[in-house]
């Protein structure tokens, strides 16, 4: 665990702060701010106060937590307006549940002439615990974005509309995807609490993942 480098990580998701600038807010020196990031110094009780409330964090936060355990995987954070769209979503529940409902939204593509299609995908947490813990299964919807004017016959189509979302790019996340994806979304989480951002659950699809040898997820927010 490093104070100064989890300084250095909530510096980095507050609009890549300068040092230079949060010492100004502290009232210290940049050297002061270069030394705990170097672990050279800490601050004293009532400028780690002053910490928590700039970065949104608790005092465990900053002290006692690996706050920085992202990886180079990780890129392009930012808040996005993701537009208006209709989508046909699938669910599995299997052992395999993503890999299920990715190719019934596959198929469902093909069948209507799209070779290329737009998937989506989120965890589906419905299960029973005899589903989870004695058949060792798990769930995932799947979606297709479907291209301006296609109306696939017999599938219901839903619609999204335009929303505001936290985001990130995950190059190679299934290289080790229980522990690369995971971290996609607490590091959104930090992104979130330390800008003030507020997880939003209601009226839009809440997080979902693009399908693809790299991933964006996103979290809706207000």
């Amino acid at each position: 665990m490093s104070l100064g480098k989890n300084l250095q990580y909530l510096r980095g998701l507050s609009a890549n702060m300068t040092q230079e600038a949060l010492a100004e807010r502290l009232n210290v020196s940049r050297q002061t701010i270069s030394k705990w990031e170097m672990d050279a110094a800490k601050p004293e009780m009532d400028k780690a106060l002053e910490l928590c409330i700039i970065f949104n964090c608790s005092l465990d936060n900053l002290f006692r937590e690996e706050m920085d355990r992202h990886s180079k995987s990780y890129s392009g954070i930012r808040v996005e307006e993701v537009p208006a769209f209709r989508y046909v979503e699938y669910t599995a529940i299997s052992t395999d549940p993503e890999g299920d409902a990715l190719g019934r939204i596959y198929r469902y593509a093909k069948e209507n002439g799209i070779a290329e299609p737009r998937a989506i995908g989120w965890d589906f947490p419905n299960l029973s615990v005899e589903q989870i813990n004695v058949f060792k299964m798990h769930g995932y919807t799947a979606a297709w974005i479907l291209p301006e004017g296609l109306l696939p016959a017999g599938l219901e189509v839903k619609e999204q509309p335009g929303h505001r979302y936290a985001a990130i790019h995950i190059d190679r996340p299934f290289d080790n995807p229980f522990v690369t994806i995971p971290g996609a979304y607490r590091i959104l989480g930090d992104y979130m609490r330390t800008n003030g951002l507020k997880h939003v659950e209601n009226g839009v699809i809440p997080c979902f993942e693009t399908a693809g040898e790299s991933m964006d997820v996103y979290l809706a927010c207000e």
